[in-house]
């Protein structure tokens, strides 16, 4: 797999030439000023482009261009918005770029309650909570109908816990939960979040995933034409959160989407963190049923805690081989999956891949790194994830 690394431009807190330091050897990275709904201009493409050749990087994979709200609920920009996006991969096309990720979860692309969780060996983590959540949802928010999310033992316990939060402990708690990609909702107010969940009201699960199956019938022509591999991130976490449907959360949901639109251009962003949070994820089935149409790889590992709501359990983001995510088997497939590409003569037979979401480590816990983004945790990571890869590629 060629080993990747996440970069946010020129506001990112680390610098593209130490990268190389890392054996870093291509770039993810995307326009992150320009909001969902807007065309990409070829002159700003052009320009991150120039930025990353002038450190000796390429541009491997665009993460993201944004699915605008208007067109998962099909509001009124609808129609706008597809065009808009589409004249995007036209521009990302005659740059040379070729992957493209996105993801289809309402309003919010990742949700976490702590982002700097105290860690055993004196590093954090980022963390996330039901019961934290549930304090946010029914006592800041206070979202309409949200007590029929929740048990009358876990409201309970979510009224103990907002209890005891003072102010600032209560605005931590929602700029954590709204916080998403970052850079993304940073100046959101609970009022945004309300109003954003009103253009939901009329969607559901069987809605949401129609719109995501009439939003590929739209773009996925114009990729192929391309020569575009347009790569589906899954939901973060992969359960319901503030009653919104989650449409992406396992292998039967992603059997069913690619089957829809049966084309190479309509392809996976398969995130082993993501999905590994449900207690049934097997990875290697997911690699050996879909395997051909995994375009973009984020190897990241989570740990579910004990107690809870099965159902929506409790996490960490745990070191890269140490969550409940097999790492080492899953390689292993990858790379299996890989060398059936090679024998196929696909030019796509290598997949890029990046580490994701590393506990702050060391000089991390000074530096303002952007939570789940830090210099040394996914520096550890990449430098373990490679020892795997490089052990099955000497046999393959």
């Amino acid at each position: 797999m060629k080993q990747c690394w996440r970069w946010f431009g020129p506001a990112d807190t680390v610098n593209l030439p130490d990268l190389h330091h890392v054996g870093v050897q291509g770039i993810v990275t995307a326009l992150h000023h320009k909001q969902p709904g807007q065309v990409w201009p070829l002159n700003d493409i052009r320009e991150r482009i120039s930025l990353l050749e002038a450190e000796s990087f390429t541009w491997d994979v665009v993460e993201s261009l944004p699915v605008s709200e208007d067109i998962k609920t099909k509001g009124r920009h609808y129609a706008e918005h597809v065009q808009a996006y589409c004249t995007s991969l036209e521009n990302l096309a005659a740059a040379g770029i070729r992957t493209v990720c996105y993801n289809f979860m309402p309003i919010l692309d990742w949700t976490r309650t702590e982002l700097r969780a105290p860690q055993s060996h004196g590093g954090t983590a980022m963390q996330f909570r039901l019961l934290q959540f549930a304090a946010f949802d029914l006592f800041i928010l206070k979202r309409p109908d949200a007590n029929e999310s929740y048990s009358q033992a876990q409201y309970s316990a979510a009224a103990k816990i907002f209890s005891r939060l003072n102010d600032r402990e209560r605005k931590s708690l929602q700029s954590n939960i709204v916080a998403g990609l970052p850079g993304a909702n940073d100046n959101w107010t609970v009022e945004d979040v309300r109003a954003h969940l009103d253009l939901y009201k009329d969607t559901d699960t069987t809605v949401l995933r129609q719109n995501l199956i009439d939003f590929l019938a739209q773009v996925v022509p114009t990729a192929e034409r391309l020569g575009i591999r347009l790569c589906c991130h899954p939901d973060d976490p992969p359960f319901s959160l503030l009653g919104l449907p989650r449409i992406m959360s396992s292998t039967d949901d992603y059997a069913y989407i690619v089957e829809q639109i049966n084309t190479p251009a309509n392809g996976i962003t398969f995130c082993t963190g993501s999905l590994g949070v449900s207690g049934d994820f097997n990875p290697v089935d997911f690699i050996e049923r879909l395997g051909p149409r995994i375009h973009f790889v984020h190897l990241r590992n989570t740990k579910r805690l004990s107690g809870g709501d099965p159902e929506r359990p409790d996490f960490f983001e745990a070191a890269h081989l140490e969550g409940d995510t097999d790492m080492v088997a899953t390689i292993k497939a990858l790379i299996a999956e890989e060398s059936r590409r090679r024998k196929q003569g696909r030019e796509d037979w290598q997949i890029p891949m990046r580490p994701d979401h590393g506990q702050e480590l060391l000089s991390d816990l000074s530096n303002d790194s952007m939570p789940g983004y830090p210099l040394i945790g996914r520096m550890r990571g990449l430098a373990e994830l490679r020892g795997i890869m490089a052990a099955f590629d000497r046999n393959t």
